[in-house]
């Protein structure tokens, strides 16, 4: 049986500005920079950002069981600002989870303001149920706090020079 965690951030940064950085592959480049203690490295296997493009995922060092996988682009929808990454290959399904997926969905909440609603649907091997504790959104929303925090520093930079 899936299963699925959401978490909803709210920003002051616009929708269309927050999926500039979610809808394309400059959320790939910034998350180990921003979030190192998350993501170690992310490399584009194949593709262009749009469905199908695959990426290789690489956990910092201290993660037992967690050192890499790779997800693909499922669901890119840039008019609804959503975006759905799929695990296919790697440690996640090895732990023992069958199904893993990420969705992001930017709302906006007004002409300077968002919400970002991250959820991860999964499904776990009937012998592994320890593997739900390890189910957390909280790096996505630790991420969506980044992204909002990192556009809002863009802005000031261009502002200024």
């Amino acid at each position: 049986m899936r299963k699925s965690q959401s978490h909803d951030f709210e920003t002051d940064v616009p929708a269309a500005e927050l999926w500039e950085v979610y809808g394309t592959l400059r959320a790939a480049e910034l998350l180990p920079e921003l979030l190192p203690h998350v993501l170690a490295k992310v490399e584009v296997v194949s593709g262009d950002g749009c469905v199908g493009t695959i990426l290789q995922l690489t956990f910092p060092p201290g993660i037992p069981g967690l050192e890499t996988y790779r997800e693909k682009f499922i669901k890119v929808d840039n008019e609804n600002y959503i975006k759905e990454a799929q695990t296919i290959d790697g440690d996640i399904l090895k732990l023992g989870f069958l199904y893993y997926m990420v969705r992001f969905e930017v709302i906006a909440k007004g002409p300077a303001s968002s919400v970002v609603r991250s959820t991860i649907e999964y499904e776990i091997d009937e012998a592994h149920p320890e593997l739900e504790a390890m189910v957390s959104t909280g790096p996505l929303a630790a991420t969506a706090e980044k992204f909002a925090g990192y556009i809002k520093a863009q802005k000031v930079a261009q502002s200024s020079s």
